[in-house]
């Protein structure tokens, strides 16, 4: 299977700007890969873009802004990065929302709203990106869904039900690309809570909570396995 060194690849991180996503997005870039950070507030990937690249003192990382509920934005998004770079090796679905009410009290509003970020706008982008990784011949998906798609928890059954089927659909992806044999791997990240607000690397996490370097770091683990390796699913929780 074709292989390609990080510094080779072009990385598209949905929610790159802060908590998990701009962690793989610093690991990524600081391993060499161009990586465009995508979500709907513009103000803060551009502030994350030129915080990494001063620190990485190179031009790798490049905001996007645009809105994952949108199929329109989806393709602009995927037409300009292929188009830029020719390519698109990894596409990281990090962006989610959770709406708390409980399972009683559940609104139309509340529900379509986690599942138009959560799922649909995956299953749209996983859509948009698998034409172009299949004729590149070289592929990764990462998708961000979490132990509430492993448990249910009451306080949060939208955001479950979501997570569930992000899962559902990450396992039928990677049945049609074992079926095609095309060099793409599906990995799904399972974690328990992540302390997204204490994120610099000297800082301690919260009781309970793990450092979103430990995500980062099992990200770059996954993607320099071999290529006919794949860890489908990966949870990770706090001891």
């Amino acid at each position: 299977m074709r292989t390609k060194p990080f510094n080779e690849q072009v990385a598209l991180v949905t929610g790159g700007g802060t908590g998990i996503g701009r962690a793989f997005s610093e690991a990524l870039a600081g391993a060499g890969t161009k990586v465009i950070i995508a979500s709907r507030r513009e103000a803060v990937l551009r502030q994350t873009a030129d915080e990494l690249n001063s620190h990485l003192g190179a031009e790798l990382v490049f905001p996007y802004a645009f809105d994952i509920r949108e199929r329109s934005e989806i393709e602009s998004l995927v037409s300009y990065l292929t188009k830029r770079w020719g390519a698109l090796d990894i596409a990281i679905n990090n962006s989610g929302l959770a709406v708390p009410e409980t399972a009683d009290q559940i609104t139309e509003d509340g529900w379509d709203k986690v599942m138009e970020t959560n799922l649909r706008g995956v299953m749209q982008l996983v859509r948009s990106v698998l034409p172009h990784m299949e004729s590149n011949g070289f592929g990764d998906i990462v998708n961000v869904s979490s132990q509430a798609g492993k448990h249910g928890y009451a306080d949060v059954p939208s955001y479950c039900a979501s997570k569930f089927g992000l899962l559902g659909f990450a396992e039928a992806v990677r049945d049609h690309v074992r079926k095609t044999g095309a060099n793409i791997r599906v990995f799904n990240f399972c974690p328990g809570l992540v302390d997204v607000e204490n994120t610099s690397s000297d800082a301690t996490p919260r009781a309970g909570f793990i450092h979103v370097q430990n995500m980062a770091r099992t990200l770059m683990y996954a993607l320099s396995l071999d290529r006919n390796v794949v860890l489908e699913d990966i949870s990770l929780y706090a001891r």
